[in-house]
């Protein structure tokens, strides 16, 4: 992309579409000043026009290709992040745009008194790559934190539904499942729950052991939600024994277990759904949520029920949605399944994760790496002490590269699936440099 392209795309932002008070100025309570094109006028009106709920954004991105976005002022970055796991195929795959561009041109939405071909479609995708038992249900929604959402209700019903009735709710320490009301009160960081107390009740957290579960699940539980990884926390895989013991022990007990992949799952780890590493066939658990690479870059998320005890639960008028899977997005879906299918990119994310994850041990100053396929965390050597990780983020930013921090010590790459090991060099090439220059910034 050229600078002049980047300029022009930029000042279509900051003027903005027509008819809006913008084009107006005498519309409503319509801003005195436009910022100039250019990243620097961008976000001085982003901070004066947006919540600052995601802090101050350090890049106005404009256009994306392959793994490489293009900043307002034509600088380009190798995203090794991909949208936090959202963007599996990269930017602008020819494939999924075609797709959406198509269905936009014939139908665009159905309220959900009706249904539509994509939908019908990508259910029965989802449920055939999830090896889903016969009878099996997907809920389409718009989001992670929606899927789970949704699931927690779930759990909250089949809870109610006998007697007595069970009331409690486990997930674990570190959980990140969303921040909706109820998927926040199964989330662990205390300094995202603690400004929105009191939480719905009922949900308690433990450590990922065998003797934790053990000690908490009783016959009042009405239900466990646990991430196989837990990608916020810094790639933390959960072992299969866990895995296998919490299926077992909610089994037992009457209680449902349900599974988060929402960044997991969707070929990232080199499964359709990490959790097919440890439960399958009979142990299949009775929920699994999905989100972000599902659509690959288009806003959706999904709920599948895969046994009878969690089919049954939800029946007409107990959940809704508006937007939940509509026809765009289910386009997304489908084409984003279609072409990790048909490109080998499950297998493509393995090798390539496998290269990347023993190039990053080896640098100097890296310390554990830990990951599977393309969802990949490195801590940094005395990182904790020093908050390193924040300061190379921001030198990668510099560098041209764009990572994530999960924490003082730890960074994570959850990158496009069409990654190459010429792009992973690229970064390990670097990375180097970018430590000495985050030493600078972390000693001010």
């Amino acid at each position: 992309m050229n600078q002049h392209a980047a300029t022009q795309d930029g000042a279509q932002a900051a003027s903005g579409p027509a008819g809006t008070s913008a084009e107006h100025p005498d519309a409503g309570a319509a801003p005195s000043a436009v910022a100039p094109a250019g990243q620097a006028g961008l976000l001085a009106d982003y901070r004066r026009d947006l919540l600052g709920v995601f802090g101050d954004p350090s890049l106005v991105l404009v256009e994306g290709s392959g793994c490489r976005v293009t900043d307002a002022d034509g600088t380009e970055y190798l995203d090794l992040l991909a949208g936090i796991a959202v963007n599996s195929l990269g930017y602008s795959h020819p494939a999924w745009v075609a797709a959406i561009a198509e269905q936009a041109a014939r139908l665009s939405h159905v309220s959900n008194f009706f249904t539509s071909p994509q939908q019908v479609r990508l259910a029965a995708e989802l449920l055939e790559i999830a090896e889903s038992p016969a009878g099996g249900k997907v809920f389409f929604t718009n989001s992670g934190t929606e899927a789970n959402e949704a699931a927690l209700k779930l759990i909250r019903a089949h809870g109610n539904a006998g007697e007595p009735r069970r009331h409690r709710i486990l997930a674990l320490r570190n959980a990140f499942h969303g921040r909706s009301a109820g998927a926040l009160a199964a989330t662990w960081k205390e300094a995202y729950r603690a400004p929105f107390e009191p939480l719905p009740a009922g949900v308690e957290f433990i450590e990922p052991t065998l003797e934790a579960l053990e000690a908490a699940l009783g016959d009042d539980v009405a239900g466990v939600i646990l991430e196989p990884i837990q990608g916020e926390a810094g790639v933390i895989p959960l072992s299969e024994e866990f895995l296998r013991a919490a299926r077992r022990g909610t089994r037992e007990r009457g209680a449902l277990l349900v599974v988060d992949e929402v960044q997991t799952g969707m070929g990232r780890t080199g499964l359709w759904l990490e959790s097919l590493r440890s439960l399958r066939g009979d142990e299949a658990p009775d929920v699994v949520t999905l989100a972000k690479g599902l659509g690959g870059g288009f806003p959706i998320g999904a709920m599948l029920t895969l046994t009878p005890e969690a089919t049954g639960v939800l029946t007409a008028g107990n959940h809704g949605t508006t937007f939940g899977g509509n026809p765009l997005a289910m386009a997304a879906g489908l084409a984003t399944v279609r072409t990790i299918r048909e490109e080998g990119l499950m297998a493509h994310a393995v090798e390539v994760g496998e290269h990347l994850r023993a190039a990053l041990a080896g640098v100097e100053g890296v310390g554990e790496v830990r990951g599977r396929g393309l969802l990949i965390a490195f801590d940094l050597l005395d990182g904790e002490a020093s908050g390193l990780a924040p300061a190379l983020v921001a030198a990668a930013r510099e560098g041209g590269f764009i990572v994530n921090a999960t924490g003082p010590g730890t960074v994570r790459l959850a990158p496009p699936l069409i990654l190459t090991r010429a792009e992973a060099d690229e970064f390990v090439a670097a990375l180097p440099g970018l430590l000495t220059a985050a030493r600078e910034r972390a000693a001010g």
